[in-house]
């Protein structure tokens, strides 16, 4: 049973009723974030109950020694984590002697979290009655500044509904944290100084080993019925800690409350993190909660102005989307080219780095549609800025001449993941990175990208590819052994079909943007071969393997094959599976695991969403009847590409059971493991599942080509695309499809195939 304690609403994450068995989900779910930073919902005052305390910063990272039982050649050193930062969002009170702690009120009731999407401003209400009988109200509002980013506020209020109260306020901010998922209990921070001032806070600490050095800061307000009091608080700090504590009589029927101002100036960005602090603050007092809360909602304005879904007739689909779409823009907003997608986002630290394929693979494509091609491209220039580090870690584990081999995980272009299942073998990820570069240009038309800086990934991932594969006298081929697909439930596998087809397709591309670089862009040729030194010889040598390469394929079932053995296992379908089997990740052993059939996320079918024009809607229908019903979607990237095929087929009914699935993974629980954090990068390929699948868009021939249709449950919806720097707006219905422009050119796109004609703020209906 999936959880299903969220109310469903077209704009709100809304739960009602405290339950301390949910606190750990909530925290995820209710997370915000502004880009260079974000926290998991954890409460304000202190909570005696379970619960997982996570505040994190773009970009800070800790390389947190290897744990393994046996150390192998070319294992990486450390593994790095996301960091746990130190945290300001801290309130303690005191209400009549007694710490407000919703684990140990005698009643807790009308309790209500909202997470306004629309405005991203989280908040909290609840009524309690604490052991001493005193009944109070409280209001929270938090939102993390996206104009100020270095800012969050908080606005804490408390109303005592039976009696006065003495209520003490004591905000705090705190280095001494720990992370969930330290290997080896470490401390991450070492403290370098903690002062205070008036109502500012400050500490500032620096990261062990990689010596970040960030200034925690809070500045505090007390309100008595919205008129700021003039209070001298009591300080008091240790070597990692500072509190403040400010008393205050509050009539019944009154509202007391502190707006806490706080948040982070780190190292990457200042080179006096605490004088940058100061500056934050003066520049967040001159304007104030209520002026920063308004520019809060008019810069999600114009984020959803680009980027929202709207779906009418079907609120938890709405919500779904939404949801998934907040969460992207609260992680990335593409204005810093050394950062990138974690796959936690702000919400968790499992995973550890900061950069996995699935940023190529299903994450540009929501940010070339729905921002500035410049963001897309940031990302792209940030693997270019590691190429040397791809080609260190290739070097690692054998490889010459610079071939590159991208990292599984990153932080800054070293390998940091530790399961060598992974690490060695699953090399299918430098596809995806090449992929991305071709799809960049497919869909922007921004060829410069390639000449500049592309090329030379193109060129390392196809030397890697080469050296990779071997030539097999017995099937007269190029095999490539001992890998992991993108089906994690088979490791150490000869030939996966994915990964031969796209170390093929690498090297072609390679060579083909080789040439047309040469009789385009001399300079940049010239450039690039004297620092590469690609040989005739060595150019001929790939593409004989590319030319030669072996794809396993059964002519009994008519489909490649995932793998050389996939047919040696007893092949019983998920239908077939006991229910009390599942997850199988977590009810089986791994050996059990990796001697069935089932499929983790789509493999084969991986290569047939990203090489769709490579093959017939035929071919597609066999693959995906073959392999479907042996896959269990326990990988959070695994639904949406199962629901675009499944659209592409024409089977809504399943192409809307798996959109839901994508698009409610989190809020519903699907994978059991939420309160760990949310699936952020898997939330673009939701956005994909509408748009490449019911929307059928895709970039043809440098034209947008759309095959619409919508599911039975939905009345209509809508969406829009940023296409060459001007905005098509599709709006689908059960019989008609419209489109809009906003633009200064006209644009020709493709319905179906047939050509239609869109003017500037014109109206088309199909």
């Amino acid at each position: 049973m999936n959880q299903d304690y969220i109310k469903p609403d077209n704009w709100c994450i809304i739960e009602e009723g405290f339950d301390a068995e949910r606190v750990k989900s909530s925290e995820s779910l209710f997370s915000i974030g502004n880009g260079a930073m974000g926290q998991r919902a954890n409460f304000e005052e202190y909570y005696s109950g379970k619960t997982f305390q996570g505040s994190y910063i773009a970009g800070v990272y800790y390389p947190d020694k290897t744990k393994v039982g046996w150390w192998k050649n070319g294992y990486p050193e450390y593994f790095a984590k996301v960091l746990n930062a130190p945290n300001w969002i801290g309130i303690n009170i005191e209400i009549n002697g007694e710490e407000l702690d919703l684990a140990k009120c005698t009643q807790v009731s009308h309790f209500r979290r909202e997470l306004n999407m629309k405005e991203g401003i989280y908040s909290r209400t609840f009524q309690a009655t604490l052991q001493n009988g005193t009944e109070i109200e409280v209001n929270v509002r938090r939102f993390l500044s996206l104009d100020l980013d270095e800012a969050g506020f908080i606005n804490y209020q408390i109303k005592p509904l039976n009696k006065d109260a003495a209520i003490v306020f004591k905000p705090y901010l705190d280095a001494g944290v720990h992370n969930e998922d330290a290997n080896w209990e470490e401390k991450f921070w070492e403290p370098l100084d903690v002062h205070h001032h008036n109502n500012r806070g400050f500490v500032t600490a620096r990261t062990f080993k990689t010596h970040f050095t960030a200034t925690t800061f809070m500045h505090n307000t007390i309100l008595l019925e919205g008129t700021p009091q003039n209070s001298t608080p009591q300080a008091t700090k240790t070597e990692d800690h500072v509190a403040f504590s400010y008393a205050i009589t509050c009539p019944q029927g009154q509202t007391a409350a502190i707006q806490k101002i706080g948040g982070y100036t780190v190292s990457m960005n200042h080179d006096n993190t605490q004088v940058a602090a100061e500056n934050v603050i003066d520049q967040a007092l001159a304007h104030g909660f209520e002026a920063y809360e308004s520019l809060q909602k008019e810069a999600w304005a114009r984020i959803w102005e680009m980027s929202d879904i709207t779906i009418d007739g079907d609120v938890k689909a709405q919500q779904g989307i939404r949801f998934n779409i907040f969460q992207l823009n609260q992680t990335y907003l593409g204005k810093d080219s050394r950062l990138n997608i974690g796959p936690k986002g702000f919400t968790g630290e499992k995973y550890g780095g900061s950069t996995y394929w699935d940023t190529e693979a299903y994450c540009i494509p929501f940010y070339m549609a729905t921002k500035d091609q410049q963001v897309a491209r940031n990302l792209l220039a940030y693997r270019y800025n590691q190429l040397d580090r791809a080609i260190e870690n290739a070097g690692k584990l054998g490889f010459t001449n610079g071939a590159a081999l991208y990292p599984m995980v990153t932080m800054n272009g070293e390998e940091c993941h530790n399961e060598w299942e992974i690490t060695f073998e699953e090399i299918h990820r430098n596809g995806a990175i090449a992929f991305a570069i071709f799809n960049y240009y497919r869909f922007t038309g921004d060829y410069s990208y390639i000449p500049e800086k592309g090329l030379e990934v193109l060129l390392g991932i196809a030397r890697f590819w080469h050296q990779r594969s071997t030539f097999s006298t017995y099937r007269n081929q190029y095999v490539i052994l001992g890998v992991t697909g993108p089906n994690e439930y088979e490791n150490n596998v000869n030939n996966n079909w994915y990964t031969n087809y796209i170390a093929k397709w690498c090297i072609d591309y390679a060579l083909e943007q080789t040439d047309r670089v040469k009789a385009e862009y001399p300079a940049d040729y010239n450039r690039i071969m004297a620092k590469v030194q690609l040989s005739d010889e060595e150019r001929a040598a790939m593409q004989k393997v590319a030319d030669n390469m072996y794809f396993p394929y059964s002519e009994e079932h008519g489909v490649y094959l995932q793998q050389d053995g996939f047919l040696d296992k007893e092949l019983i379908t998920v239908a077939d599976l006991d229910k009390s089997q599942r997850p199988i990740n977590q009810k089986w052993s791994w050996d059990r695991i990796l001697r069935s059939p089932y499929i983790k996320q789509a493999d084969t079918l991986q290569g047939f969403y990203f090489f769709e024009d490579h093959f017939t809607k035929e071919e597609l229908a066999k693959h995906f009847d073959f392999y479907e019903p042996f896959t269990v979607h326990e990988s959070s990237l695994s639904p949406c590409v199962h629901s675009i095929q499944a659209a592409v087929l024409g089977r809504m009914e399943q192409a809307y059971t798996f959109y839901l699935r994508t698009s409610r993974l989190d809020l519903d629980d699907y994978n059991k493991e939420v309160e760990e954090g949310l699936h952020i990068t898997s939330m673009a390929g939701t956005w994909m599942s509408i748009v490449e699948g019911f929307g059928g868009m895709r970039v043809r021939d440098n034209a947008l080509h759309f095959e619409p249709r919508i599911p039975a449950q939905w009345e209509a919806y809508s969406f829009k695309i940023n296409f060459r720097n001007q905005i098509l707006k599709v709006s689908i219905g059960q019989n008609e499809t419209q489109f809009a422009l906003e633009g200064n050119e006209p644009i020709r796109v493709y319905v179906f195939g047939k050509e239609i004609l869109v003017e500037p703020n014109g109206l088309v209906t199909v």
